[in-house]
């Protein structure tokens, strides 16, 4: 049960979903139809090609996946631990995501598949970079997770059993985020084809920077802030 919530984590959680959301839609809408940000159908793809013995396709589908997991390793490696914390290194997983989708971005233009391996990689570091809070799992990337919870909620409420309204509030900011970034990634590909995902590019690295500028306040609050006089042996008997 998610029993406090801070103002960091609800802005940080829909903004990631609204990159996510453009992302996938861009790797849709792209030359070889291919969505990034989850691996359920790749790995459905990858068990049909391998069931046909299409060698290609299989190392293809089987590229995707392990950039996928490449990324999740490259986050914990950064941010060492699951559970969400002010002052983790987010600020470098972000800023890392921003320069893969920055460089998918020439490779996609000219059909190369390394730039949706790129697309992969990015997805994995964003899903893996924060996944836990008050015993609560969130998910960025993908939105399966967050729609069973609604209507696990939605069953226990039609029981009678106490419904936690914060992770009904989390889990459909989630949703619309990535709804909302999917719209907006499927106008903005109709414009400028794969050139769209400069604008989650920026805005993943808008994030890192920003993150590493609350990160200083807070610190700055803490480190000006007056400690409290320590009790004397008298007061303390």
């Amino acid at each position: 049960m998610i029993t406090r919530l801070q103002r960091w984590v609800w802005v940080g959680a829909w903004a990631l979903a609204v990159v996510a959301g453009m992302i996938n839609v861009a790797g849709i809408l792209g030359f070889q139809h291919q969505p990034v940000t989850h691996l359920t159908g790749t790995t459905s793809m990858l068990a049909a090609a391998s069931a046909n013995l299409d060698l290609a396709a299989a190392a293809h589908f089987g590229a995707i996946i392990g950039c996928f997991f490449f990324g999740c390793v490259l986050s914990g490696y950064l941010v060492k631990e699951s559970a969400l914390k002010l002052g983790r290194r987010y600020g470098i997983a972000l800023l890392l995501e921003s320069l893969c989708l920055l460089i998918a971005v020439p490779l996609l233009s000219r059909h190369l598949s390394a730039g949706t391996y790129l697309l992969a990689a990015a997805c994995g570091l964003q899903n893996a970079m924060a996944s836990t809070y008050s015993g609560s799992v969130i998910r960025t990337t993908h939105v399966s997770g967050m729609f069973t919870d609604l209507g696990i909620l939605a069953g226990h409420f039609l029981r009678g059993i106490p419904v936690d309204r914060r992770r009904v509030s989390l889990c459909s900011l989630i949703i619309f985020g990535f709804f909302l970034g999917g719209i907006v990634g499927a106008l903005g590909f109709a414009r400028w084809q794969s050139q769209v995902l400069l604008i989650p590019a920026s805005g993943t690295a808008l994030a890192a920077i920003s993150y590493w500028g609350f990160v200083t306040a807070a610190r700055r609050r803490i480190r000006d802030a007056p400690s409290l006089p320590r009790a004397s042996p008298a007061e303390t008997r």
